[in-house]
């Protein structure tokens, strides 16, 4: 695989002079224009040009929905069977029956799976930027059980209102009863379905690079021009991130399966170059998604689970807290808001949030939901960024196929 993915690679190389008008067009003249074009996009976002972005974007969204409404068009028994399976769905959901009962439990299954899949696959898809949904969602769901598991010395919450809402069920368990392994359980479903979520998301620069390789027409996408000037300039490449990207990109060809396990099973910024590597190289596309769901799904996610869960255990926490007081000055001052959040927890899980210490709002509770609001709203201004680009990206190509058929 690796030297038929070389050969080719080779001539690729061997084929950047292109003619033109019967001129052969200097290879740095175009890497030039292709750096000038790239600054040029780059340049568009909403905090610089708001108005020519927006407009692309707009645009963008036109012709996407003016493509999928022609792949529709033509797979249009596709479309016919999807909204009859559609329909017996809704009657089945709204027909009165001795079934509802299994329906709605179908349904309360299916909403959780749906939910924590989809910010797993907004945490890895990009889109412009990841939205870091482990940091926001999964992680805090996790402190949290581990957090009520020792309080109520039980992992038996009430259904409902858990997972909405985790409150202590009326006959608690002996205190030493809670085991790690309890708290991993109780949290299994919801973050191997984040992890799968993960795993879902990892294939698009995968599907990109293939589609490139096995049609031979030019990349659309920047991250795989970079993958393919990396190549050109291996030997020659010095700093630190270009070395752990050959070191990536060396592994998942050499190794196969097993190295893009190992990369897919640790937090590495860099997987997505796993993923062009492997399109890139025709790897199979079992061989691909297979190693990234167990590495992502059952290896990563149970190190990330551990590491929430002993941050948050009981001991560790009462700790941290009074390393808080013992910073000198400032340390009662910055303790005393954990102190108040952590009690608000308890009274919460023991059903008396409405009396004992009056309810005013926690500043940790109110910089933790600005900080949510922060981070999905910058997720969206790089979705409307992105999408901007791209189409500014479509006008460069444009123009850029024009001049050559003058």
């Amino acid at each position: 695989m690796a030297d038929n993915g070389k050969n080719c690679d080779q001539r690729r190389v061997a084929m950047n002079k292109e003619q033109h008008n019967g001129n052969f067009t200097d290879p740095s003249s175009v890497n030039e224009k292709k750096r000038r074009e790239r600054e040029e996009r780059q340049n568009i976002v909403l905090w610089r040009q708001p108005l020519i972005t927006l407009q692309y974007f707009s645009l963008e969204i036109l012709v996407i929905l003016k493509e999928w409404t022609s792949k529709l068009w033509h797979r249009q028994s596709i479309v016919v069977s999807f909204l009859l399976l559609l329909a017996v769905l809704i009657a089945t959901y709204y027909v009165e029956g001795a079934h509802q009962q299994y329906v709605q439990r179908i349904e309360k299954q299916f909403l959780l799976y749906a939910y924590w899949i989809g910010l797993g696959i907004l945490s890895s898809v990009g889109l412009g930027t990841g939205l870091h949904t482990f940091l926001l969602y999964l992680g805090p769901h996790i402190a949290s059980v581990t957090l009520a598991a020792y309080e109520c010395n039980s992992v038996n919450f009430p259904e409902p209102p858990y997972p909405d809402q985790i409150i202590c069920p009326d006959e608690e368990g002996t205190e030493g009863t809670i085991s790690l392994w309890s708290i991993i359980s109780k949290v299994r479903i919801e973050a191997c379905m984040w992890g799968i979520g993960t795993a879902i998301g990892e294939l698009p620069p995968y599907f990109m690079a293939r589609a490139a390789r096995l049609s031979g027409a030019e990349p659309d996408d920047e991250e795989y021009q970079e993958f393919e000037e990396m190549l050109e300039h291996a030997e020659s490449a010095q700093d630190f991130a270009s070395r752990a990207k050959l070191a990536v990109q060396n592994l998942v060809q050499k190794v196969g399966f097993f190295g893009i396990l190992a990369c897919a099973s640790i937090p590495n910024p860099l997987f997505d170059l796993a993923g062009i590597t492997c399109g890139h190289f025709l790897v199979p596309f079992w061989t691909f998604f297979g190693a990234t769901l167990i590495g992502k799904a059952i290896i990563k996610m149970h190190i990330q689970k551990i590491f929430v869960i002993i941050t948050f255990s009981k001991h560790i926490v009462e700790q941290m807290v009074a390393f808080i007081g013992a910073v000198p000055g400032i340390g009662p001052s910055l303790q005393k808001p954990f102190q108040e959040y952590l009690e608000a927890q308890r009274q919460k899980l023991h059903h008396r949030s409405e009396m004992g210490t009056p309810q005013g709002e926690n500043w940790l509770s109110w910089m933790f939901e600005k900080l949510v609001v922060v981070m999905v709203c910058y997720f969206i201004l790089s979705i409307i960024n992105s999408m901007a680009q791209s189409y500014a990206k479509r006008i460069q190509q444009r123009l850029n196929s024009e001049e050559k058929t003058k």
